[in-house]
């Protein structure tokens, strides 16, 4: 077993940082909000850390778990960064969604530090991380990645090296902008069912075992119908990626049309009020339009 660090108790990390605890390895934590770290340690024992260097002190893992680009590099640099408390050889594992460009700068840091860095942010939402089904989208070097895959089976059911540093992230923005046109279609489809006068529920019986099938289908469309989107993977989370999205694609030349859409639907979701609504809010856009 191995000590580890695990810095950021959000709904992904909680449990992330669980499922190590319960496969036997020395956790430590660390939370911005002391009161989330205290909970943790309380339900499932370890330790706690009042710095990302304290917490790093001798674990030959830290993983990460945070917001935003900055708030991965406050854990990672600086006096009290996780970097400044971890020995040679250890190993960053990265699991929060960020710019390619942060991750590629950390794991600059990182190789000057001579310590491994993998980014490997996660997708299946808040359920996955609960149930340990998370899949698990990595780069860095061959080495390290084979270093982190048997810690980070205790989450995911699937774990990938897809390349180089900055390519988990680069196939998390392909999960993104994929998701968001699949759950604006699904939201048009139940629309249109509505109006046309069908039950959702029973076109969906008929449709979602066929080539319009999806896990946005099969896992959405009854609290969808519902109106119940107080569950899942925030509005306000899914900008922040599909704004990494579509930067990244301003630099390789990609063309986006339909995730430059969506996001803007998003973002009149959040002028509705529904931020913290999960992403199957879409189909309450297209309520509201119908006043």
């Amino acid at each position: 077993m191995a000590k580890v660090a695990f810095l950021g108790l959000g709904v992904m990390g909680y449990p992330m940082a669980g499922h190590l605890a319960a496969a036997g390895h020395e956790v430590t934590v660390y939370n911005r909000t002391r009161a989330k770290a205290e909970a943790w340690v309380a339900q499932h024992g370890g330790t706690m850390a009042d710095t990302p260097a304290a917490a790093a002190q001798g674990a030959e893992f830290v993983m990460s778990c945070v917001g935003n680009d900055d708030d991965l590099r406050g854990v990672c640099i600086g006096p009290d960064g996780a970097f400044a408390g971890m020995a040679d050889g250890a190993v960053f594992v990265d699991h929060t969604t960020v710019s390619a460009k942060v991750t590629r700068e950390l794991h600059a840091a990182a190789a000057e530090a001579r310590i491994a860095f993998v980014d490997a942010p996660i997708s299946g939402g808040q359920a996955g991380a609960e149930n340990g089904q998370l899949v698990v989208m990595c780069g860095g070097e061959q080495p390290a990645y084979d270093r982190a895959a048997p810690m980070i089976d205790a989450y995911s059911k699937l774990c990938k090296r897809l390349g180089d540093s900055g390519a988990g992230q680069l196939c998390k923005m392909v999960n993104q902008i994929c998701i968001a046109g699949l759950v604006q279609g699904l939201s048009e489809g139940l629309h249109f069912a509505e109006k046309a006068g069908l039950d959702g529920r029973e076109v969906i019986s008929v449709i979602g075992g066929g080539a319009a099938g999806s896990w946005q289908m099969v896992n959405r469309y009854e609290t969808m119908l519902d109106d119940h989107f107080e569950h899942g993977f925030a509005v306000d989370w899914m900008r922040k990626d599909l704004g990494i999205c579509l930067d990244t694609a301003n630099e390789t030349g990609a063309s986006l049309p339909v995730t430059a859409l969506v996001d803007q639907f998003y973002k009149e979701v959040q002028k509705m009020g529904g931020g913290r609504w999960d992403t199957s809010s879409l189909f309450k856009r297209l309520r509201k339009l119908d006043g």
